[in-house]
């Protein structure tokens, strides 16, 4: 089963990456660009059939190593099709 773990920042915490993209962009000529926050995004390819037991593993992964939760949120995101290539 293939699942997404897409993390973000929490709200208030600077994203001095975001704020170079929001202004490079105005420096560009997109001047209705109103806000820009950046995160990333892990796929993993789980040897697991349950929904239930990969969203319970995923979330032990990111609590104990994938995401820094003083100042990240998360959100797993589960795709029965495991039938894509992540390589």
């Amino acid at each position: 089963m293939l699942v997404t773990v897409t993390i973000t920042l929490k709200p208030g915490v600077l994203d001095p990456e975001g704020r170079a993209i929001e202004s490079s962009l105005a420096n560009l000529g997109y001047q209705d660009v109103r806000g820009v926050s950046t995160g990333k995004q892990i796929v993993l390819d789980l040897d697991e059939e349950d929904e239930a037991r990969a969203r319970q593993k995923t979330a032990k992964m990111c609590e104990t190593l994938l995401v820094n939760t003083v100042i990240e949120d998360y959100e797993i995101t589960c795709h029965i099709e495991a039938d894509e290539d992540i390589g």
